[in-house]
């Protein structure tokens, strides 16, 4: 052990696994097992859920990141454990943060190399803006393009997730790019997240957002127009859902 500011951190990964389990909440936990939708055959089949809310994980990550290597990090991201894997991002998200050049380029490799357990909506979500958008913002984004042909489901939601880091900065072309490759994406996690990024660039520029429906919205997904028509006014959004525009 070691103090900061009165506080003990932990250096051992299995005392900060013991840690995580003791904030666990076993009917938190059925509901998130539902959510996340672990049952057979569905996209989160088989991960398991300790019931520990987003905010405690934060904590947790704000207060011990500096004291567990990446090692750590990757054994924590190898866990069947949901918490324990979106603890490891939350964590790579504060190392990343603070890396000079050369490891931000090592933690961007690193993020890469663990897409298969980068495995649900919300890790892919509070991570790969904050990584792979960031570190991308000012260089090639060819591997955005690669992402989004894989047949991984949570590579996809990666690349297009990703681009919300531009997004914020203004730029859409990137992001509309995307959401052009994934107009024909068969799955519904897709479809949510291209609407959401298309609602986005609309809340910033109405006109760029109604342009790229114009040719489009009749044949998108209905759960990715919804989403992207989500702020306009109901009658607006009527006739974009009975295709009268």
């Amino acid at each position: 052990m070691i103090f900061l500011r009165g506080k003990k951190l932990m250096v051992n990964i299995l005392e900060l696994k013991s840690e995580i389990r003791k904030c666990a909440n076993k009917e938190k936990a059925k509901v998130l097992q539902g959510f996340f939708k672990t049952g057979k055959g569905q996209y989160g089949e088989g991960d398991i859920f300790l019931g520990i809310v987003v905010p405690k994980l934060r904590k947790i990550s704000k207060e011990f990141w500096k004291t567990i290597s990446i090692d750590e990090v990757q054994e924590l991201l190898n866990s069947n454990i949901h918490e324990e894997r979106l603890l490891a991002l939350f964590m790579l998200v504060e190392k990343y943060k603070k890396a000079e050049n050369k490891e931000k380029i090592e933690i961007f490799n690193f993020y890469l190399a663990n897409t298969r357990n980068i495995n649900n909506w919300d890790l892919v979500d509070l991570s790969a803006p904050n990584i792979v958008g960031d570190y991308l913002f000012e260089k090639n984004r060819k591997v955005l393009y690669k992402l989004v042909k894989s047949e991984n489901l949570w590579e996809r939601r990666i690349a297009i997730l990703s681009t919300f880091t531009f997004i914020r900065a203004g730029q859409f072309d990137d992001s509309l790019k995307i959401a052009e490759i994934l107009l024909s994406d068969k799955h519904d996690l897709i479809h949510k997240a291209v609407g959401w990024m298309l609602r986005e660039i609309g809340k910033r520029d109405a006109e760029v957002l109604k342009g790229f429906l114009r040719d489009r919205y009749k044949k998108m997904p209905r759960t990715m127009l919804r989403y992207a028509i989500e702020r306009f006014s109901e009658d607006l959004r009527k006739k974009y859902l009975l295709g009268e525009i």
